[in-house]
């Protein structure tokens, strides 16, 4: 079977992060966010900025990189949040699930949301916007640059 892309624009990103803001709204009030990078840093700065929160936090977790898988490590922990109670966890994407566990065993009482999501990271997640299949590569904007993409037609061989 061949990859499925789906592309995100900046713009696209910026809805849907509003989206996800406009659902967060009525579970609030919320002590804080907390971002999980790299991803999650530009998500969770829109859905701060509609929800009017000022605190800002970050957890890293390295899970792979493109060559490689390998166990999760936690390289940069939250200080403020403690075991997440009243805090936001925002990531773009839960994809296996495998960073969301981690982070979840980390910060066990945060509301856990993400802008996308697949089918089987979902069940790790509070709220989502968009769900995509597990086949389906999404290309961020900060990862993928304008060019021309032949028709779907001609990629999938028809």
């Amino acid at each position: 079977m061949a990859q499925k892309y789906y592309t995100v624009s900046w713009d696209q990103l910026h809805r849907d992060a509003k989206v996800l803001a406009w659902r967060l709204l009525e579970r609030g009030p919320w002590r804080g966010v907390v971002a999980i990078t790299r991803g999650g840093l530009i998500p969770a700065a829109v859905v701060a900025r509609e929800l009017d929160c000022r605190l800002i936090e970050t957890v890293s977790v390295l899970t792979y990189d493109e060559e490689t898988k390998g166990e999760p490590r936690v390289v940069k922990m939250p200080q403020a949040a403690g075991d997440g109670e009243g805090w936001l966890l925002l990531d773009d994407l839960v994809d296996t699930g495998t960073t969301a566990r981690v982070v979840r065993a980390l910060l066990p009482k945060a509301h856990f949301a993400t802008v996308y999501a697949k089918p089987a990271g979902k069940p790790m997640v509070d709220t989502f916007i968009t769900e995509v299949s597990q086949d389906t590569w999404i290309l961020f904007p900060w990862d993928t640059e304008p060019q021309f993409i032949a028709p779907i037609a001609k990629t999938m061989g028809h």
